[in-house]
Formats: C-alpha cells, sequence, structure tokens
C-alpha cells in the first residue's frame, strides 16, 4: 500500500484517502473513506473524549454534519474499561454512533498529568486522576486499548514535548517518538483499523522535518502534527505548521492535533491540513463563549440582556434559528443545563460550517477570497 511518495502504510482494509483537488493557496479537498463510511476534507472532528460530544446526541452531531468524532483512550481505558467497550461490541455501538470515529493514544492527557507521571523507554507510568491508581502506558498498550475500543482510526503512542523544551530535551524526546512509532505499528493487528503516525520536533523547524521523513519511513495510514498549542505564541505555532506541513506525503490524510480556533484552521488549512480536532468549541460553550462569523461572543455580558437577536444572524443552526441572545444569557446566567445545549449545538455547528464553507472554496478554486471575506467579518466588528 504505498503512495506517490513511495510511503507505505498498514494495509488497513476499508481505509482509503482521495485528494480530489489542490487550490492554488495549497488548501486541499479530500475523502476519506473508513468501514464505517467517509468523510469530506477538511473536516472539523467534535470531541467526544468519554464516548459523549457533552450535551449532544449522535443524531444532533448528524443533524449538523459531523462526519467523524474523536474519543480518549485514556480516558476510556480508565472508566468504564477498553474490555467492557470491547465486550459491549465496541465504542460505535456503545455511544449509538454509526458514522467514523477517531481516537487518541492517550499521549497528550498523559503529557498534561505533569508530575503525575513518569517517562521512559519502556512508556509512562501515572497515578489516575479520578482515584490515584497506579497505571502504566505503553506503545503496546495504547494500540491494544484502541484495537479494543475499535475506532476506524487509531493514533501512535508519542510523547507530546513540552513548551518551552531545549533543543536537546526536543531532540531526545523525538527520538523516543520515532521508537515507540515503530513499536506501535508491530504491535497493530486488526486490519480493519487506519494507524495514523504522529510528527513531533517541537519548535524547531529542521527537527520537524526529521520527524516527518522518520515517521514516514515507518509508514503509516495518515500523518498528524502533535505537540502544537501547548503554550506558545500564535506566529511560532503557524510557523510550526506551514514548515511541517510541507514534509508530509501528499497522498495521505493530514491532522493537526488539537488546534484551535476558527483563525487557526483556516490558517491550517491553507498550508493543506486535512482534519482538525479541538475541546475549543465545546468547552467555551459551556462557559458562555460563542464562536460567530464575526467573532467571539461572551453571552454573560450585560449588554446582551434585552438583545432579541440570534447570536449570528448569518447562522442556520437550531440555536439561531429559535432563541434569543437574551434567553441564552438567561439561560447561562440561571444555571440552566439547556445553556450547554444550546450553546454546543451552536458552536459545533459554526465549526462544521466553516469546514464545509472551507470545501467549497477549494472545489471552486476560490480558497483566497474566502480567506479574506472571513478576516475582513472579523475586523469589521474589531473596529
Amino acid at each position: 500500500m504505498a503512495d506517490n511518495n513511495g510511503t507505505t502504510g498498514t494495509g488497513a482494509a476499508g481505509f482509503s484517502f482521495e485528494l480530489r483537488k489542490t487550490d492554488a493557496t495549497g488548501a486541499r479537498l479530500g475523502r476519506v473513506e473508513t468501514p464505517h463510511g467517509g468523510f469530506d476534507t477538511p473536516m472539523f472532528m467534535p470531541v467526544g473524549t468519554r464516548g459523549t460530544v457533552k450535551g449532544l446526541t449522535p443524531e444532533d452531531l448528524k443533524a449538523i454534519g459531523a462526519g467523524i468524532i474523536l474519543s480518549n483512550t485514556y480516558h476510556l481505558y480508565l472508566r468504564p474499561g477498553h474490555t467492557l467497550v470491547r465486550d459491549l461490541g465496541g465504542l460505535h455501538k456503545f455511544m449509538g454512533w454509526d458514522r467514523p470515529i477517531l481516537t487518541d493514544s492517550g499521549g497528550f492527557q498523559v503529557f498534561s498529568l505533569g508530575a503525575l507521571r513518569k517517562i521512559d523507554e519502556h512508556g509512562v507510568s501515572f497515578s489516575s486522576h479520578l482515584d490515584g491508581s497506579r497505571h502504566v502506558l505503553t506503545p503496546e498498550s495504547a494500540i491494544e486499548i484502541q484495537e479494543a475500543l475499535g475506532a476506524d482510526i487509531i493514533m501512535n503512542f508519542d510523547e507530546c514535548t513540552p513548551y518551552p523544551a531545549s533543543r536537546q530535551y526536543t531532540i531526545d524526546s523525538m527520538h523516543l517518538t520515532h521508537r515507540w512509532a515503530a513499536r506501535c505499528k508491530e504491535a497493530k493487528k486488526r486490519p480493519d483499523q487506519a494507524l495514523f503516525g504522529i510528527i513531533q520536533g517541537g519548535m524547531f523547524p529542521d527537527l520537524r522535518r526529521e520527524s516527518a521523513e522518520a515517521i514516514i519511513e515507518i509508514g503509516f495510514d495518515g500523518y498528524a502534527l502533535g505537540g502544537l498549542s501547548v503554550g506558545e505564541e500564535k506566529p511560532l505555532m503557524h510557523e510550526m505548521i506551514a514548515s511541517s506541513a510541507v514534509h508530509l506525503p501528499s497522498e495521505r490524510p493530514r491532522y493537526l492535533m488539537g488546534v484551535g480556533t476558527p483563525e487557526d484552521m483556516v490558517f491550517a488549512i491553507e498550508s493543506g491540513i486535512d482534519m482538525f480536532d479541538c475541546v475549543m468549541p465545546t468547552r467555551n460553550a459551556r462557559n458562555g463563549t460563542l464562536f460567530t462569523s464575526r467573532g467571539k461572543l461572551v453571552i454573560k455580558n450585560a449588554r446582551y440582556e434585552r438583545d432579541e437577536r440570534p447570536l449570528d444572524e448569518s447562522c442556520l443552526c437550531y440555536t439561531c434559528a429559535n432563541f434569543s441572545r437574551a434567553y441564552l444569557r438567561h439561560l447561562y446566567m440561571s444555571g440552566e443545563i439547556l445553556s450547554a445545549r444550546l450553546n454546543t449545538l451552536h458552536n459545533l455547528h459554526y465549526y462544521l460550517s466553516l469546514m464545509k464553507e472551507a470545501r467549497k472554496a477549494i472545489g471552486e478554486g476560490s480558497f483566497d477570497r474566502f480567506k479574506k471575506g472571513f478576516h475582513e467579518a472579523r475586523r469589521a466588528v474589531q473596529a
């Protein structure tokens, strides 16, 4: 299973990627197929950490255009346990979602534990954030857990390099990720799951290129950029995205992990990225921050107390079609459960609609015009 760049994947049954068009800017239009159906790219993956996108049903997600969702290996391993999910028919059946699922490896969550974890060649030992119990996650066990969960796309176990980090630490961390990647590929047994490799290298462009070359040499079904949006400044993050993406095979899907804002995603799409995930739209929704075509709107602000307008007059989501800013502010200030649900519906609809508009622009060869209109709307409201 080799692409035009000569890289070899894992031979995943039922998985494919078709690059349909590349815009003059570098933005790409593609199609991913999996055993549970396909989705067009660029695509944003709503995050269902524990097997649910908080507050929404599978039908809600389908209605707003979600083609694939992401769930988390670390959290599902701890609760309810990957063997239980496997015994109950796998994650798709368990959560009632019949479209594609991607599971991350748990590497970022372990990274986030800080002092609660210890990294060595074998893997990572850590204390559960739930009850303090001790666990060990290795490349082999990360694959075993993801195979039990049964996602369509699974990820290598990697070390997420912190920021800031010295060049020597970044080199050592990157090489560990490469060795773990080879072990992940060796450990993979299920033929119906695609395995993606993860590029590290910190904030050093030459190391990012070295990492891309090493991971491509091992050979995976898709390639992800990891270790970004971990505290670095936006210009630096954008530099790493652009300088890394050019080294990835054109005939494989490209996934930017954990990023980010609408502005970040528009930049990354232009850089040739195909897939995204981030907790930002769902987490911000629960905290009362809404994304609109004219930027962010903080619903708790007193200025919205009598505002009869929808969140975004150009939005076609259920929330905007039926409720005013005044009502949404009332729900939020009252601590009503419906607040989180309606806000989450809107934010994810906005993110998924942004992807749809980007795909349309790429197909028409007008991504540059789309990008300029996107930024002009934001400048107009800020002026």
